[in-house]
């Protein structure tokens, strides 16, 4: 058969070379059938010529001409658009790196020149430390030209920190530059206070930059409220703003941090538009505020974002910040927290490219509305209603409603009481003849504790993925009932019914550094004598901070109980864990690998087998979790309630610290954590797919030397190509994944089995798979063509082409069909 080539919509070539045109009526009907299902069957393309009379002429194989052309053309487009957005980021990289190597240039013969010429005591290189804040005098701030002064000599400093040598950068552990990378980000060497710079590639316009980053407590979520006080208009079309700022503390074990700022923003010579601030210190008869209850002024010393216009649309920007968190203040243990570049260039560098990251891939794509008809920004101000409303608790500030409740003689659980209207509103808590009453008080008992040798992120992901660990669902259905209206009493000492855990995604970030999605609990008991209703329960969970190979990454899981309508209104009571890295060490493992740790505990009896086949979990020697969970209440219950929480958060603390003990069991002196290979019925499923397919397809699956079932299992898992299992059922579920196959779903195997396989193919893999699967049943597999599937959350994925068979057990009966999807990439 001759080479097919692409013609355009009017023709197309047949194996004989007669080439066929078509009219515009004829076009338009065909795209119509093209949009449907690009890859019509034989049957399909005859009934389209039937149904169709401007069809009639035309042979079915002319037809099929026309398809594959209008296919390869499809492709073509695809693949001409994204060579040109890869080539544009590209370019864009190019400038940037250039740029970065000239001041790297520059900084090197700058610390050459001074090394060799000045050694007195203000030398700019003191044993490798850079006295880099210069000692002004104090500035009068009285005159608008004197607030000008200062904002132009903020901008200075800003710009030789941001393209000059004012700083030392060093390239921060585990970020390299390229086209899909998020930018180039540095973090100080020998500064004063702690520093970090990204420079990266956005696309979005100048303005919309500057617009986004101004609101930085919409992206920065430990920023609690940034007040603009004063503003004065420049004459060059910028502005002075004077603002007050208040950063949440990240821990109970700390005090939060205030700064009195001036923010400058205007247009450099070239376009570029900069947006730089400081701290108004040591500054004469300036603004000024009073100390803050509560809080600790910290300063900020020259920062900001320069954004530069870039050809072809979007924006090059460069960001700086450059604070000193008073670390003096805090308990030793924690300065690391305040001392750490590493930590801010995470928390807050990176956030903000992140954030404009996100809202440029929004704004290219559909405003359709995502998961459960929510669009991306209402899932964003879901987020941010979770985390602010964690941080809030977990502050405890007065002037929110917050006071301290007595102890009970014992201070490692710290319980606060809230009765404002604000902090109330919408909550009703049912009660057990099933009145519902207003709760008209909400506690939150928190406590903070240090662990040793457990990497956050992994600590995290059992949490997530093991709730019947650490939870008692008598507290969550109790919790749940003052957002859902259902019969409920306190709980007692008996254990709920809980039918298990489905974990619903809703939404993730560009890099998957944070989920957010529905928790749906099955059958739990909603009262403690279980003689009234059993039924399904909802979360609403947050969840970031899993990317073990992230240095200085804190690891948060945040959620709250939401009614099974899920409004948009609905009252939000925020729990959960915070765990920060105190130590960083070195190391990286797959982000998304999967482990079934749930053996390692001693609750199962089962012993944990450990693997050679260990892998780097980068974390920390050391670090604080923080817990705080609220609950809601009548009055006369507070101090009922108030011991009940006290009770469930020691109980927590105590599950959290055997889980911890137990992965920290299983960590080797490298850092390395033994995988457990898995549970009997694993190691005979992996047995049974490599068999049955060896027995239909007369190949080999795994490699030569693999009759161990260890061995089987353990190649299966690290197979190159996603292999998964599904029922044979009406609607078939996965059972079984591969780590590669997890990787296609983006998924974990918690919740592989609550993905169906028909949320995963398209209408054209669905209808393939219907056309073949009597095949499958007899011949035993089928080869199909390539096409493209869906993820878990619904990003397409493609494949080059698939094989399917059918899985059977010792008594030769089917127990399940199996796939391998070969060279698979997101597209």
């Amino acid at each position: 058969m001759m080479a097919m080539s692409c013609k355009d919509d009017k023709g197309g070539i047949m194996d004989n070379g007669k080439y066929v045109r078509y009219t515009p009526e004829q076009i338009e009907a065909l795209e119509r059938v093209y949009h449907e299902c690009p890859k019509p069957s034989s049957l399909r393309r005859q009934q389209l010529i039937r149904e169709c009379p401007i069809l009639s002429n035309i042979e079915p194989k002319q037809i099929k001409v026309w398809f594959q052309n209008r296919r390869c053309r499809e492709k073509q487009r695809k693949e001409s658009s994204r060579l040109h957005s890869v080539n544009r980021k590209l370019a864009a990289m190019n400038k940037l790196l250039i740029e970065e190597n000239e001041r790297l240039q520059k900084q090197v013969s700058h610390l050459t020149a001074h090394a060799t010429n000045d050694t007195s005591c203000e030398s700019v290189v003191t044993n490798g430390q850079r006295l880099l804040t210069p000692q002004h005098p104090p500035r009068d701030a009285s005159t608008p030209a004197g607030l000008l002064s200062i904002a132009e000599e903020t901008l200075a400093e800003f710009l030789s920190k941001a393209t000059g040598t004012a700083i030392e950068w060093v390239q921060m552990p585990g970020m390299k530059p390229g086209p899909d990378s998020i930018g180039i980000v540095s973090i100080a060497h020998g500064c004063n206070g702690v520093a970090a710079r990204a420079c990266g590639l956005v696309a979005l316009e100048p303005t919309r930059v500057a617009e986004i980053l101004k609101d930085r407590p919409s992206w920065f979520r430990d920023c609690r409220a940034v007040n603009i006080l004063n503003v004065l208009p420049t004459g060059t079309g910028g502005s002075i703003e004077i603002l007050y700022m208040q950063l949440y503390a990240p821990t109970t074990l700390a005090t939060a941090r205030d700064f009195l700022l001036l923010r400058y923003t205007s247009v450099t010579q070239d376009g570029s538009l900069v947006v730089c601030e400081r701290s108004l210190t040591n500054i004469q008869n300036g603004p000024s505020i009073p100390p803050v209850a509560n809080f600790v002024r910290a300063e900020m010393l020259a920062s900001g974002y320069l954004i530069r216009p870039c050809e072809g649309g979007g924006s090059i920007i460069h960001i700086v910040d450059h604070m000193d968190l008073e670390a003096y203040s805090v308990p030793e243990v924690l300065r690391p927290l305040y001392e750490s570049s590493t930590m801010l260039a995470q928390k807050m560098t990176i956030m903000a490219l992140r954030q404009l990251r996100q809202i440029a891939l929004e704004v290219s794509q559909s405003s359709a509305p995502n998961n459960w008809g929510r669009r991306p920004a209402e899932l964003r101000a879901l987020s941010q209603r979770l985390s602010r409303g964690f941080n809030e608790a977990l502050n405890g500030f007065t002037t929110e409603g917050w006071s301290l409740m007595d102890t009970d003689g014992v201070d490692d659980v710290t319980v606060l009481v809230n009765s404002s209207p604000e902090k109330l509103m919408g909550l009703i808590l049912p009660t057990a003849n099933g009145y519902s009453s207003v709760t008209n008080v909400v506690l939150c008992a928190k406590a903070s504790m240090l662990l040793q040798n457990v990497p956050p992120a992994l600590l995290l992901r059992f949490l997530r993925e093991h709730r019947s660990e650490w939870a008692d669902y008598n507290i969550d259905a109790y919790t749940a009932a003052a957002v859902k209206l259902g019969p409920c009493s306190l709980p007692g000492g008996q254990i709920g019914n809980f039918g298990g855990q489905v974990i619903l995604p809703l939404a993730h970030t560009i890099e998957h550094e944070e989920l957010l999605e529905v928790i749906k609990m099955e059958g739990v008991g909603h009262c403690a004598e279980d003689a009234l209703v059993s039924g399904d329960m909802f979360l609403l969970q947050l969840c970031n901070g899993m990317d073990e190979n992230a240095v200085g990454m804190c690891a948060e899981l945040i959620f709250a109980p939401i009614d099974a309508s899920f409004a948009d209104d609905a009252p939000l009571l925020p729990s959960g864990f915070r765990i920060i890295p105190l130590d960083p060490i070195k190391g990286g493992s797959s982000p998304n690998r999967t482990l079934d740790l749930a053996s390692a505990l001693d609750i199962g009896g089962s012993r944990t087998r450990t693997s050679s086949n260990s892998y780097v979990a980068s974390g920390s020697a050391r670090s604080v979790m923080t817990i705080a969970f609220e609950f809601a209440c009548e009055s006369h219950m507070q101090e009922t309630v108030a011991a009940l929480a006290r009770q469930y958060v020691r109980t927590v603390i105590s599950s959290v610290q055997k889980v911890a003990s137990a992965l920290s069991s299983n960590m080797n002196s490298n850092g390395a954590l033994q995988a457990p290979l898995g549970t009997p019925e694993a190691h005979i499923l992996a047995r049974w797919i490599s068999r049955s397919y060896s027995f239909y397809l007369g190949a080999e699956l795994l490699k030569s030397g693999s009759e161990r079932s260890e061995n089987v299992l353990k190649l299966l898992w690290s197979h190159s190509d996603a292999i998964m299992c599904c029922s044979l059922k009406a609607m078939p579920v996965f059972t079984f994944a591969n780590q590669a196959g997890l990787d296609m779903l983006e998924t974990t195997l918690v919740a592989l089995q609550d993905i169906s396989l028909e949320k995963v193919l398209d209408e054209h893999g669905r209808k393939g798979l219907f056309t073949e699967f009597a095949q499958i049943m007899q011949q035993g597999f089928v080869c199909l063509q390539g096409g493209v599937c869906s993820s878990s959350m619904g990003r397409p994925v493609s494949y080059e082409r698939a094989v399917a068979w059918k899985v059977v057990n010792e008594e030769e009966n089917a127990h399940c069909l199996a796939f391998m999807f070969i060279n698979w990439s997101f597209v």
